[in-house]
């Protein structure tokens, strides 16, 4: 028998970075007695190492808890904990589509910061309802009044029964669940008896259950055994394992509409999982699909390549593994001839990109060298074709291109007064645009437009550090301009370094050139030949340094006698010299290509 409608309530917590959502799904765990006292973790819904090293949520999860009201009947709560950073905007946008309310969490001492904006503006394009929750108000600097003020006019939401509560302390915890009983509302429709219609929230991989599928039915009954079919892939599986999590996995013979749950059906590859996809009844289908999600699009590009060649298999597979759990991370080879053969990746914003590459070298082992990461360009041919360029250095020949475009992104920076000037100064160095300037207190809220590879290199940390970490931001895709963009080689010795190809504005490229030779001339290690590291565009050389000769002294053993003698030992060394300049092969180290591409200037 599933439960009915009126007694079920899903929801998400949203809020900023390290505004406390993870520490609140811990409370409401902890409070309704779901895991056993003993059991009791921090950050309970965070399974990856890294989540909890970094203390940040990179994977949507989702927990059922039975909360027994105030009014004598007991409710079924499915939450999920959503992530609160930019780079992973689409795993909550989807997890949105599941529920029908939100809990938003603001930290009472921060107020209203960027994501906390993005966040609820997706909540509100989902059409939930929404909870103000004002959390950290044990802390002496909280200002529980001031926020709600804040809240109400920067974000036009009525914040005036706002639950004040401590998540670290456990302060007002009850009245949040009181409130997602009365204020969120059931699952707007759900007939147990039509056919089976589920949508697909996500999925990952388990090495023992094979891929797990995570669902939220809403219509129709979905049982162990069942054959169903995933409307847009066409896939067909068996129901082997059915059930809900408690963050542990509990097992149940069936799921009713409204419901959130999981199921196993020897689905081998994620891949054959479609997020957004409908589920139904292969014998009896619904007749709509429901509207999908739209793919996410990959903003940032880097090549991924193994320290030790010989590691390439292995990387093969731990990238296949990794995408397997991470629709939105995608892959090509490619080969480069200073690093031999390795992987072109694309990433939803740096933080992503970090964290698979933290995830490869500590769950598979594998050194990487990371190369510059790029963003996707449009190349305007003259004979009228239009290309799209992931990798600087597979540019076409500058003869046959017209012009570039290059994409832009809509900043929202939202900092305090006293740092306004330093954001501003940042933005413009970037190339930025002033779209728009507002006050709310004494914050601003600086909109921006900016060309995203100037963000994708260091503005994040850029913008920490001028603002001494108060400053807050996000960012949404625009559109493509043209502007006057060039490709910049790095030649060692003459041969071009492929992996450290950079396109960069005209204006700047001198500076830039500059600052990469001065750096690559400390990282590469001295020949017994001169070196000259130059950085051209085209075949105009704008930035040079040369790295000397370590030299044996040969006329050591001359003592007194005729000064010819030791000209000749000396020119006999320079014609030496020469010979193996024009052989020898300069091997660049590993930490240079890493440390030459982290660019503070």
């Amino acid at each position: 028998m599933s439960t009915p409608l009126s007694r079920i309530r899903n929801f998400s917590i949203v809020a900023h970075i390290d505004h406390g959502k993870s520490t609140l799904a811990d409370r409401l765990i902890q409070l309704t007695g779901t895991v056993a006292e003993r059991d009791m973790k921090a950050q309970m819904l965070d399974a990856m190492d890294i989540e909890r090293e970094r203390g940040i949520t990179i994977k949507a999860n989702t927990v059922r808890i039975d909360y027994p009201a105030q009014d004598g009947h007991t409710y079924i709560l499915n939450l999920i904990d959503t992530p609160g950073h930019v780079d992973f905007a689409y795993e909550v946008s989807r997890s949105m589509r599941a529920v029908e309310g939100s809990l938003l969490v603001v930290d009472a001492t921060q107020g209203v910061e960027a994501q906390t904006l993005a966040n609820v503006y997706t909540a509100i394009d989902a059409d939930h309802e929404i909870v103000t929750v004002l959390n950290k108000i044990d802390l002496p600097a909280a200002e529980p009044e001031r926020i709600a003020a804040q809240i109400e006019d920067v974000i036009g939401i009525d914040a005036s029964d706002a639950c004040l509560i401590s998540a670290k302390t456990g302060i007002g915890i009850p009245d949040v669940l009181e409130a997602i009983v009365k204020r969120l509302p059931p699952p707007h429709s759900g007939d147990p008896d039509a056919p089976l219609k589920a949508m697909l929230v996500d999925s990952w991989y388990d090495p023992y259950l094979g891929v797990v599928v995570l669902v939220r039915i809403m219509d129709g009954t979905l049982k162990k055994g069942d054959n169903i079919r995933m409307m847009r892939t066409g896939g067909k599986y068996g129901v082997d394992k059915l059930g809900v999590f408690r963050p542990a996995m509990q097992d149940v013979k069936e799921l009713g509409p409204g419901e959130i749950g999981f199921f196993t059906g020897s689905i081998k590859q994620v891949r054959d999982t479609k997020v957004g996809d409908t589920i139904t009844h292969e014998k009896r289908p619904c007749e709509t699909p429901l509207p999908g999600f739209k793919p996410s699009i990959p903003v940032v590009f880097c090549g991924l390549f193994p320290v030790d060649s010989a590691e390439f298999e292995d990387l093969r597979d731990a990238i296949e593994k990794l995408a397997l759990n991470d629709a939105s991370f995608s892959f090509e080879m490619e080969t480069s001839a200073a690093l031999g053969f390795g992987f072109r990746c694309g990433f939803l914003g740096l933080l992503h990109l970090e964290v698979i590459r933290d995830r490869i070298e500590r769950e598979y082992n594998i050194d990487l060298i990371t190369t510059a990461p790029s963003v996707i360009y449009h190349i305007f041919m003259k004979d009228g074709s239009v290309l799209e360029l992931h990798n600087p250095a597979d540019m076409p020949d500058m003869s046959k291109v017209d012009h570039l475009e290059e994409p832009r992104i809509k900043a929202t920076i939202l900092v305090p007064d006293d740092y306004l000037g330093d954001v501003l100064k940042l933005c413009q160095d970037r190339r930025g645009i002033q779209l728009d300037l507002t006050y709310v207190g004494n914050r601003a809220m600086v909109v921006y437009d900016l060309p995203l590879n100037e963000v994708v290199f260091d503005f994040h940390d850029r913008l920490k550090s001028v603002t001494k970490g108060y400053a807050s931001f996000d960012y949404q895709m625009d559109s493509y301009r043209e502007d006057n963009l060039v490709k910049m080689q790095i030649l060692v010795n003459d041969e071009p370094v492929d992996a450290l190809s950079t396109m960069v504005h005209r204006d700047r490229a001198d500076m830039r050139g500059r600052a990469m030779c001065a750096k690559l001339k400390d990282l590469i290690p001295r020949q017994m030949f001169k070196i000259p590291i130059q950085a051209a565009i085209g075949g105009k050389v704008i930035a040079r340094e040369t790295l000397s000769a370590l030299r044996k002294d040969v006329t050591a053993k001359c003592y007194g006698g005729d000064a010819t003698r030791k000209k000749k030992l000396l020119e006999k060394q320079k014609a030496g010299k020469k010979k193996m300049r024009q052989f020898g092969k300069v091997e660049i180290p590993q930490e240079a290509f890493i440390s030459a591409l982290k660019m503070d200037e």
